[in-house]
């Protein structure tokens, strides 16, 4: 459920307020079972194993829970809540990679607090990706909405370091991973990528950055000859309208704001942040803790049921193809 002092605790309730509307399969929460009970005034059971969920989830929210949070007030993050928030992530994803649940929804965290714990890792999908023996750089995050996807090469570094950051094998690598994810988990057959460019007007053929010829494009040739359809680089700033959003599958971004910014301005509540790459399914709500509306009933649970819905989907796909 994220931290437990967010909004993730009333997002999780209110998505099982909705699960008829949204057609979502079973699911359960793990985290501080108080937290929910706090935020949300709906039927709540605690389960102990994710057996015990699809006998009860008609009737009641599940909830698996883990060590008390101590004293939980919605808006005010602290370190037990940090720690209940890890603990609670270590399990989920024991469970699923076990293949006791088909797909793992991470709610938001506050990583100021995982950092006073010890939390060495730039994010979830880091800790993820290792829990499940992946390599950091071969774990994609792409973020997805009803009309876009987009993947940022580069995530959380300055951007002053963007450009030293770049190289052909990055960028193969994310994009190679990306074509992978979008055919195992989306069904699509002959993934799309279109590659943005660094500069304005993907640098105007050198004049005003040579990213784009000494970096991109090689990354992009190399990709065709592995038979991926890899179109670009762009200038971003014409990427992502209506009809240039129907020409690819997925919009290969050079940093984070790149990449976010046009998925959030389109999506911004109903965006997901998917994890490709890894042997599990892993989604979260492309949204943060929000601690300034935690606990009044004004938290929207649209990401978090896209997250869900995404997840199952996604599941699903797999278990077909076997």
């Amino acid at each position: 459920m994220g931290d437990p002092a967010g909004i993730g605790p009333e997002t999780i309730g209110k998505a099982w307020s909705a699960r008829a509307a949204h057609a979502l399969p079973p699911f359960f929460a793990i985290g501080d079972m108080r937290a929910i009970g706090r935020v949300w005034d709906g039927p709540l059971v605690r389960v102990d194993s994710p057996g015990a969920v699809a006998g009860c989830f008609d009737d009641a929210l599940p909830v698996l829970s883990v060590a008390d949070a101590g004293e939980i007030t919605p808006g005010a993050p602290d370190v037990d809540g940090a720690r209940c928030a890890i603990e609670a992530l270590e399990l989920a994803v024991g469970i699923t990679r076990s293949g006791s649940a088909s797909a793992l929804v991470t709610g938001p965290v506050a990583k100021a607090q995982l950092y006073r714990i010890g939390f060495t890792h730039p994010g979830q999908t880091e800790f993820v990706a290792e829990r499940c023996g992946i390599a950091r750089e071969n774990a994609v995050m792409m973020l997805a909405g009803p009309t876009l996807r987009v993947v940022p090469v580069t995530t959380h570094i300055p951007l002053s370091a963007v450009s030293a950051a770049l190289s052909i094998e990055l960028i193969v690598a994310k994009a190679r991973v990306t074509a992978r994810g979008l055919v195992r988990d989306f069904a699509i057959e002959r993934p799309r990528l279109a590659f943005a460019g660094l500069n304005p007007h993907a640098g105007e053929d050198g004049e005003i950055g040579r990213e784009e010829i000494e970096t991109v494009a090689p990354a992009i040739a190399e990709l065709v000859a592995e038979g991926i359809d890899a179109v670009g680089p762009f200038a971003a700033d014409s990427m992502f309208h209506a009809r240039a959003r129907a020409g690819y599958d997925a919009a290969i971004c050079l940093y984070h704001d790149q990449a976010l910014i046009p998925l959030k301005a389109l999506h911004f509540d109903e965006g997901v942040n998917m994890t490709l790459g890894l042997p599990i399914v892993r989604t979260s709500p492309d949204h943060g803790t929000a601690f300034g509306i935690a606990g009044q009933n004004l938290a929207d649970p649209s990401a978090m049921i896209h997250a869900i819905r995404l997840a199952a989907d996604a599941a699903a796909r797999r278990a077909l193809a076997g």
